[in-house]
């Protein structure tokens, strides 16, 4: 497995990944946010590839000098691998480098399921945003 960074060609597998992985509610709420990072700054998308394809992909953001997690992704079959700490840890390494305030985690109620990982990965209860739609690329 490994993580890099996205890129243009990546848009049809994230999309199909974040259709798959995600439920139908989540997808529509995602793609907006994952537009607007596109084009605001494509480097705080990471994927993690397996054998040439798009397993897993985190949707990262600054905002007011706050690294935040908005969106994990991991295809099914995929999921109890790792891939998820790598993600996260190679965009914590993106958000350090950029010498963020703070890493903090946006939750809502369609990536509740993601805090156990951020959790086991040190972030706590003071680093989880309850709520996604203060994010500027929410809309």
């Amino acid at each position: 497995m490994h993580v890099r960074s996205f890129q243009l060609s990546d848009v049809t597998p994230v999309t199909e990944l974040l259709q798959t992985a995600l439920s139908e509610e989540c997808f529509e709420n995602t793609m907006e946010p994952f537009s607007r990072q596109l084009s605001w700054d494509s480097d705080l998308i990471v994927v993690a590839e397996e054998e040439g394809e798009i397993v897993g992909a985190l949707i990262g953001t600054i905002e007011k000098n706050h690294g935040c997690y908005f969106r994990i992704a991991i295809h099914p079959e995929y999921r109890r691998r790792g891939i998820g700490r790598s993600l996260v840890s190679a965009m914590e390494s993106r958000f350090q480098a950029r010498k963020v305030s703070g890493i903090y985690v946006a939750v809502d109620e369609h990536n509740s399921f993601a805090l156990p990982l951020y959790e086991a990965m040190g972030y706590n209860e003071n680093q989880i945003f309850k709520s996604v739609r203060k994010l500027s690329i929410v809309g």
